[in-house]
């Protein structure tokens, strides 16, 4: 884990502890993504709203934690900001809103529609001829609505090779419809399709890179609750809890320790 990652993960604890808020092991299967996103496409902190930005949209809202995190490493806004996430009339709801926060281009959390919106903007740049690149997370959950296959059929159909749609492949969906096979569904669509290690940056980075000349998907493989032991064998029970002081403690140490 790279240390720039691991302090999001700490500073993601952190503010689920100060709000009492947070998908925490949803929001760390992503740290890696989302830094990798950020790192590598066309933006300007300070000009959140120029117009040849890329444009990431977080479809998982529930991630949002992290997704503030990242924008805050970037420049966006402080860091002390986020220490409001969650609270009474914050900016910083527990899922994102594009009109109160900077760097957030879509207002998520219903989950399938992230994919649906990132397939019209990038039609839209297409139209403009503009060779601006969209990038949409989804989760292996969220796949179990069939919107997301719908927007597949569409992106392929009109050939929108500008958009790469990344998979948070945490396998956690073991309550409901597994998709077992990701990459294999999605080459059935007609994607061009990647497999790599969702923790690596480097790895999400060079594929981030590459272009395709069809819709591109990409599957990080990740471990929900990725950086602390308790998330990973108690994801379940963590979904929607935020840590005391002490459980606190004891996930920093495990953070530190990297004992996964």
């Amino acid at each position: 884990m790279t240390p720039i990652c691991k302090n999001l993960r700490k500073d993601i604890l952190n503010f689920s502890h100060i709000s009492g808020h947070g998908h925490i092991p949803s929001s760390f299967s992503v740290v890696e993504i989302i830094y990798a996103v950020y790192e590598s496409i066309q933006h300007r902190p300070k000009e959140p709203k120029w117009d040849k930005r890329d444009i990431f949209i977080l479809s998982k809202g529930h991630a949002a934690l992290t997704h503030y995190c990242v924008l805050a490493e970037a420049g966006y806004f402080d860091a002390s900001c986020i220490s409001s996430f969650g609270a009474f009339l914050s900016n910083f709801g527990c899922h994102a809103c594009r009109c109160k926060v900077p760097g957030v281009e879509v207002s998520t959390g219903s989950l399938g529609h992230g994919i649906g919106i990132s397939v019209g903007i990038a039609l839209a740049a297409k139209i403009q001829k503009s060779d601006r690149r969209v990038f949409v997370l989804i989760g292996d959950g969220e796949a179990n609505e069939g919107v997301v296959w719908e927007s597949i059929m569409v992106a392929i159909n009109i050939k929108l090779d500008n958009l790469v749609v990344i998979y948070d492949n945490n396998t956690s969906q073991l309550r409901g419809l597994q998709i077992l096979n990701p990459e294999e569904k999605f080459m059935s669509f007609g994607c061009s399709v990647a497999n790599v290690n969702g923790h690596d940056v480097d790895a999400l980075k060079s594929e981030l890179a590459k272009k395709s000349d069809k819709l591109k998907v990409i599957i990080a493989n990740t471990k929900k609750g990725y950086g602390c032991k308790t998330f990973v064998e108690n994801h379940h029970e963590w979904h929607r809890r935020s840590p005391n002081k002490a459980e606190l403690a004891h996930l920093l140490g495990e953070l530190d320790a990297e004992a996964i």
